[in-house]
């Protein structure tokens, strides 16, 4: 790169001009304006999509967030299964 100071891996603008001609070149004049049109309207949906899933996360981080505001205490109860009895444990248990 003789007559400019360039960082590495950047284009110059040669570069460019080179790119332009091989893009024209590989696509024809004709499909370039349908090809831009394309990537634009591809770039607006994958946008909103983008926006539409930071706004759902955002969401559900302030519901994650909201603590409860009546927490209620309840008492444990031991709970006896119909099949068992409290006099006789030794009974054989339906399968």
């Amino acid at each position: 790169m003789s007559g400019g100071k360039f960082k590495v891996g950047s284009l110059s603008p040669w570069h460019w001009v080179v790119l332009v001609v091989v893009v024209v070149l590989l696509f024809g004049a004709k499909k370039l304006p349908d090809a831009a049109r394309s990537l634009g309207k591809s770039m607006r949906i994958f946008k909103s999509e983008l926006r539409e899933m930071q706004t759902e996360n955002q969401a559900q981080a302030s519901a994650l967030e909201t603590p409860m505001q009546n927490p209620t205490v309840v008492q444990s109860q031991r709970v006896v299964p119909p099949w068992s009895t409290e006099q006789d444990h030794t009974e054989a248990r339906p399968a």
